[in-house]
């Protein structure tokens, strides 16, 4: 069982170092396929996850009803949507959770821009990493790049979002409430730093999901040049 395993490893590792050989080796210009095809398909299938599935968070319910990145209340405010139920508020309780995600859906759409510019920076090097790298190699790139500069857009516009949709009422409403009931500790979460981070994590969360379909399913590659250029990958 030994023997076969390290068989197994030795024949993945020696595909990997054949696929990083032949991807070195590529030409610069006009080929078969080139250094520049590789870069150029790298930036089209993250500008595909971008266009397809960070569009869709925008939408009305794009976070709410996505149980991949649906926002959940943070771990202190668990209790007080348990203890406003159990003294009848479930409507309110229920309202409380949907602004979140409503505020998310609506600071999302500043996102593209900041990726799009990320995706425009991508160098061979990077593009030659990223496909030699895992199934979510490109979604981790464009984390590196972009998280630090989301935070700031979003952070604001949430803070913005929250009275937009009527969030900021809505929960000073339920933790007032909550605060009344007796032989509770009162709570005051930092709600916009908690959606923000929810928000980051769906946004890279729904691009990894794109990642996985061209990387793994042919038919998901929908222009000739991601066929190329993932094909060096099958």
């Amino acid at each position: 069982m030994k023997k076969i395993f390290a068989i197994i490893i030795i024949l993945n590792f020696t595909a990997c170092a054949e696929l990083q050989q032949v991807v070195n080796q590529l030409p610069q210009g006009e080929g078969v396929i080139s250094q520049l095809d590789i870069a150029n398909g790298l930036r089209e299938a993250l500008d595909l996850g971008i266009d397809k599935q960070v569009t869709k968070l925008t939408q009305t319910d794009g976070f709410f009803k996505n149980e991949l990145v649906k926002i959940l209340l943070p771990q202190e405010l668990q209790k007080v949507d348990k203890a406003l139920r159990d003294i009848g508020l479930s409507n309110l309780a229920d309202e409380g959770l949907k602004v979140l995600n409503r505020a998310a859906e609506d600071a999302v759409g500043e996102a593209t821009p900041i990726f799009i510019n990320a995706v425009k920076d991508i160098t061979f090097s990077d593009a030659k990493n990223i496909l030699l790298g895992n199934n979510d190699a490109a979604t981790q790139y464009l984390t590196s790049k972009t998280q630090t500069a989301l935070y700031d857009k979003f952070n604001p516009v949430i803070k913005t979002s929250f009275s937009k949709v009527g969030a900021d009422q809505i929960w000073s409403n339920l933790i007032n409430k909550y605060n009344a009931i007796p032989f509770t500790s009162n709570v005051n979460p930092d709600l916009t730093d908690y959606v923000t981070g929810e928000a980051l994590k769906g946004v890279y969360k729904m691009i990894a999901v794109e990642e996985q379909e061209i990387r793994t399913k042919v038919s998901s590659r929908g222009t000739d040049l991601l066929k190329k250029v993932f094909a060096l990958q099958d």
